[in-house]
């Protein structure tokens, strides 16, 4: 008789294995009815059913790319081919994409010029600023030296009322006397105007004349907009196709100090203008056919190449390349508005000539005046280089990846090695391991509203405030503590 407890087939008297179970080869069906084929390598993404911890729930962006990878290697190992890639169809999207970001990156440089142009014009303190500076050049103060000095030896005429002394004494009956003076008249000549070049030069050196060029440029900035707008009158005018500054005031302080000093044949000088040039008024027709549209455009510009720039991302496929190929096409055209701006420097130096403006003391008030310009694209430039760095750094790609992962080990064994010494965070771990997505977001928050508001960015300050978000990033990350990993449970064995 037989076993009622057998079951044929197996002649065992045990239950038939199932499918899927190990041993037999085969893979348990799905519920949707599509098999899951196991991996060459044993890693799959479906959850474990054996409720281990680690095994179940979705995977994130970073442990798909990763088990996509192995797989790969794996297939590679084994000699199979690698799954296929799914085909990108191109659509309407990518064209646009490209065009609204490529439209953006030109319109980034321009931005950049359009806010200088702007606040040079229409901002009076930032245009003191800008040009405040020059006056403690030692190249421009050498220019006005020779500028003030040379007028004032033209209206004394030395060497003119020397020789008239000299016949006026041989008239008198003293012609030994005549003859002497009318000998020496040229070097006492030079010795006045040597005189006069050094008391002009201590002058415009001093504290007094520094506050004169700080207050007259003050008024000169109304009539600045007024030559840009076609209306040159006053203190900037064009003379001899240049932009001026009149010196009369200069030459009014240098009169009262050669008077106090007990050189009074100054009180004989007569009220003069003489003008030191600024700039080539070549270059101001351009000026002035461009200022309508600059003062118009003002501050939109830059908000209509961030709108275009935004819209390229949000249109992409793929966010974050979009993103990060968009901050390295800004970071290429601040480095091209660079190159321009070194180029028509050349350019602007060799258009003046060297005795209306000494080559020197033009390229220190070019140098002088651009450097707010210069030190906007470098601040852009390093926005632009920092969002690239983190649009990759936060990609999937396997270096992002591995310096994630590596970051992260490295914070896990200094937070290990803080609890072996006795250094616990406790609830407040717990808390922001539990709330470190919102954390992160507030830093960031944080970190872009501090540079919004801040008065006058700088690259330096971008640099410094990107440091300072790295920093906090890693605290949070070092401070929260993971929950504890709950024990797995024991399964009964069979008897």
């Amino acid at each position: 008789m037989s076993d009622p407890g057998r079951r044929a087939g197996d002649g065992s008297g045990r239950k038939p294995a199932s499918p899927g179970k190990a041993g037999d080869g085969t893979s348990q069906p799905a519920a949707d009815g599509i098999a899951d084929k196991p991996a060459a390598d044993g890693i799959t993404d479906k959850p474990a059913a054996d409720g281990l911890p680690g095994k179940a729930g979705p995977l994130t962006a970073d442990e798909r790319a990763e088990l996509e990878r192995l797989r790969a290697e794996a297939a590679k190992r084994h000699g199979e081919p690698p799954p296929p890639r799914r085909r990108h169809w191109f659509g309407w999207r990518g064209p646009l994409s490209s065009l609204l970001i490529i439209l953006g990156c030109i319109l980034a440089p321009l931005s950049v010029v359009s806010v200088w142009t702007s606040n040079l014009v229409s901002n009076t303190d930032r245009y003191v600023a800008t040009v405040a500076p020059l006056i403690s050049e030692p190249a421009v103060q050498s220019a006005m030296t020779d500028k003030i000095s040379n007028r004032i030896d033209a209206e004394l005429k030395l060497q003119t009322r020397l020789n008239d002394a000299a016949a006026l004494l041989t008239q008198k009956g003293l012609p030994r006397v005549g003859s002497l003076l009318n000998a020496v008249s040229g070097q006492l000549a030079g010795a006045v105007e040597g005189f006069i070049h050094s008391e002009v030069a201590k002058v415009l050196a001093s504290p007094q004349v520094a506050h004169l060029w700080v207050q007259a440029n003050r008024s000169v900035h109304a009539q600045l907009v007024k030559v840009l707008s076609g209306q040159g009158s006053g203190s900037i005018t064009v003379n001899n196709g240049q932009v001026t500054l009149n010196l009369g005031p200069f030459i009014d302080v240098v009169k009262k100090d050669l008077a106090a000093k007990g050189f009074t044949l100054a009180n004989q000088i007569p009220q003069v203008n003489p003008t030191f040039a600024l700039f080539s008024a070549k270059k101001l027709v351009k000026a002035q056919s461009a200022y309508r549209l600059v003062t118009a455009i003002g501050f939109w510009l830059p908000i209509i190449a961030l709108v275009l720039i935004g819209l390229g991302v949000y249109v992409a496929h793929r966010h974050r390349r979009a993103l990060m190929w968009s901050a390295l096409g800004v970071l290429v055209s601040m480095l091209v508005l660079a190159a321009a701006l070194q180029v028509f420097r050349s350019v602007y130096l060799n258009s003046v000539p060297n005795d209306v403006l000494p080559a020197n003391a033009a390229a220190v008030i070019f140098d002088t005046v651009v450097r707010f310009l210069k030190n906007g694209l470098r601040l852009v430039a390093v926005v632009a280089l920092l969002v690239a760095i983190g649009a990759f750094f936060t990609g999937p790609s396997v270096t992002a990846v591995k310096t994630r992962r590596a970051l992260s080990s490295g914070l896990g064994w200094i937070r290990g090695r803080g609890e072996q010494a006795g250094l616990r965070t406790g609830p407040v771990g717990q808390w922001t391991y539990q709330y470190r997505m919102g954390l992160r977001i507030g830093a960031v928050a944080l970190a872009i509203l501090i540079f919004v508001f801040w008065s006058q960015p700088s690259g330096v300050v971008a640099l410094v405030i990107a440091i300072i978000l790295l920093v906090v990033l890693g605290l949070i990350e070092l401070i929260g503590r993971p929950p504890p990993k709950p024990q797995a449970a024991g399964h009964p064995s069979g008897g």
